[in-house]
This record gives C-alpha cells, structure tokens and sequence, in this order.
C-alpha cells in the first residue's frame, strides 16, 4: 500500500507539473511582474486608494492615490512587498475630488481630479501632469495643470487613462445607469481648456479604466464588474465581460506591464490589490503573439494564454464571475500532457495489479 500511495503521489506531481506547463499564465507573468500575485497596500495613510498605475520608469512600482479630502499627495508602491517607497507632493494646486491616475507614454504620470459629487455642479475638472521621477524618494514637484471641460456639459467622472501610443487622454463619466468615454484632444493645450467629446456609451457604474501596454484593449471596471475593449481606429469594441474579484469597494485597474493581468484595487485600510489573469480574446495583441510555438521548432516563450459619494457608493462590491474564454487546448502541449495522464495512470494500475497478486497468492 506505501508503494501505491508513492506513486500515486509521484504521479500526481507529474501531472501537476504538466498542468503547469500548459495553462503558465501566472508563472508567466509572475516571471514578468512580481505584482501578478497582487499585493496588500501597507502605508496606514492610504485608506482611500481610488486609483492605480504601473509605472514606466520604474518596473514593478505602482502609482496610486487616496481620494478626496487627503491633499496633494500621490504614492509610489512596490508591487512586491506593498509598502510605499515614495511620497509625491503636488505642488501648487489644491485638489477637489482625485479619482484617476494613469502614466503615459511621454513617461508622465496624469492625475485626474475629475470627480464631482454633485453630477455635474463643476463646470469644469482638472488634470495634473509631472515627469515620473528618476529617483524613488519623497519629493515635492512642479505640475502642469490642465483645465477639463466636456463638450455636453459637466458630468461626474472617476476613470481617466491615457493611450500608450499615441498619449492621448480618454476619460469615462460615472453614471449609476451607465456612462460615456471622453476623448480629449491630440494633446493637451498649455493653457485655456481642453474639451472633451463623447466617443461612445459605456454601460457601467465606472470607478476606473486603464488601456493595456500595448494600447489594443481598454478595460473598464465597475462596483459589480467590467467590459473589456478591443481599441480600434480611436474608438472602443465590445469583447465580453470581466471577471471581477470581490471588494468592500472597488475603484481601481491597471494592467500588468507584461498585459496578461489585470490588477484591481479597492479602498480600506491595508487594502488588497487582487490579480485576475487574462485570456483568450480579452488578451492584448502583443500578448497573444506571445502564445508558445505549437509547430515543434522551439519558439515561443513558453508560456501559456494564458473620492467618490460616500452615500451613493455600495458597501460592497459583487464578483462578475463571467470571465470569457477558457484557456486554449490541443497541439503539442494538450498531446504532452495526455501522455502524461496516461502514462501516471498505466503505472498506478500495473502496481495495484501487483498488489492484488501478492493477496491473492496468500490466500491460496
């Protein structure tokens, strides 16, 4: 029976260790970015944390802020240990209602201080810009500050992203029936407003929105879940749902810089920042490209597919659930993996053959 029970434990390491190779999204991106295990926010400051952004100068290292009533203060936080390992003070400005953080290709970190409790008493938001520092250290900076204005009036917002290609900045209005994506101009003006115009519908409760790395998918959360874009040509197209993880109040995403998950965050007191890995479609381009080499040649990476209304916003925050796509199956990994099966299976049977002999030639 020890033998039996060893090598039924032996087998079902080998096959744990060939599921492995075949559904690698985690360890792939694990590989990638130590943050797509999640983490826990530890700074005991941050106890509204209403927005989330990878970092570009910095690898590893997230953006994020608290909502209202905090001050000008944005933190950088180490996606391994969760700790915070700079504090950005804005200088020259007095935020109203931060929402959104997003780092843009020009390796600038934008601050949207678009929220409005009121729906649309604010004629107009405002957006802070300042260069991603080259050191990680507490520091005051210079910001430039650019005026916000919707061409159909003002609105309440918390989701500002900006596209990695080509800079500009998009932003989706908050509406309990659903909101809208604002695109503002091809660059930001200097000085005066910048207006931005309704691009297309997005049929969320909207807490933030976050292009991928490569700027082919745009997703967009919600308090009770997600819609993943493909951007095409400027504009969005529908892809199917998100799988959303239960929070006590979700307002954030960002993307994983390798694009294969999605990182959600939530405001509390040491508040979790929770993975989901992507799939199928919902993968950006570059990610998908990335699928290891089914012919047999070697390449491939090896890898698989794998401040809001305080009296408005839920308690909680529901799970999705609806997640598109399963992981591919068949070519050279599925044909690996049933040989696998079968051969652990094979050796189990052969010893409780054995087994069953010895009983039998004691009995006679």
């Amino acid at each position: 029976m020890r033998r039996l029970v060893r090598a039924l434990g032996a087998a079902t390491v080998i096959v744990l260790a060939g599921t492995t190779g075949t559904t690698g999204t985690a360890g792939a991106a694990r590989a990638a970015d130590p943050a797509s295990d999640g983490f826990t926010i530890e700074d005991e400051r941050i106890t509204e944390s209403s927005g989330l952004a990878a970092g570009r100068a910095h690898p590893g290292v997230y953006w994020t802020h608290n909502d209202s009533d905090d001050g000008p203060y944005v933190y950088a936080i180490d996606g391994r240990t969760g700790e915070t390992v700079a504090t950005v003070t804005l200088t020259g400005v007095s935020p109203r209602d931060v929402e959104a953080v997003s780092v843009g290709p020009d390796g600038d970190v934008y601050v949207g201080d678009i929220g409005d409790n009121f729906g649309g008493r604010w004629p107009e938001v405002w957006i802070y810009r300042f260069a991603e520092p080259e050191r990680l250290a507490d520091q005051a900076v210079e910001v430039t500050r650019h005026t916000v204005r919707y061409a159909d009036g003002p609105r309440d917002a918390e989701s500002l992203a900006v596209h990695p290609v080509t800079g500009r900045v998009y932003i989706v209005s908050k509406h309990e029936d659903g909101g809208a994506l604002y695109a503002g101009p091809e660059k930001l003006p200097a000085s005066g407003a910048a207006t931005f115009t309704r691009v297309a519908d997005i049929g969320l409760w909207a807490t933030d929105a976050a292009f991928s790395p490569d700027g082919t998918r745009l997703a967009v959360r919600g308090y009770f879940g997600g819609t993943m874009y493909a951007w095409e040509d400027g504009e969005p197209r529908e892809l199917g749902r998100l799988t959303v993880p239960v929070q006590r109040q979700g307002e954030s995403v960002t993307f994983t810089p390798d694009g294969r998950t999605l990182l959600y965050g939530t405001e509390g007191e040491r508040s979790p920042v929770r993975p989901m890995p992507l799939t199928e479609e919902q993968l950006p381009e570059s990610a998908r490209e990335e699928k290891p080499d089914r012919t047999g040649d070697g390449g491939g990476d090896g890898s698989g597919d794998g401040a809001g209304d305080g009296d408005r916003k839920p308690d909680a925050d529901g799970a999705d659930g609806t997640g598109d796509g399963a992981e591919e199956d068949g070519g050279g990994e599925g044909n690996t993996l049933g040989f696998v099966l079968a051969l652990a299976a094979g050796a189990v049977l052969l010893l409780a053959l054995r087994r069953s002999k010895r009983r039998g030639g004691d009995a006679s």
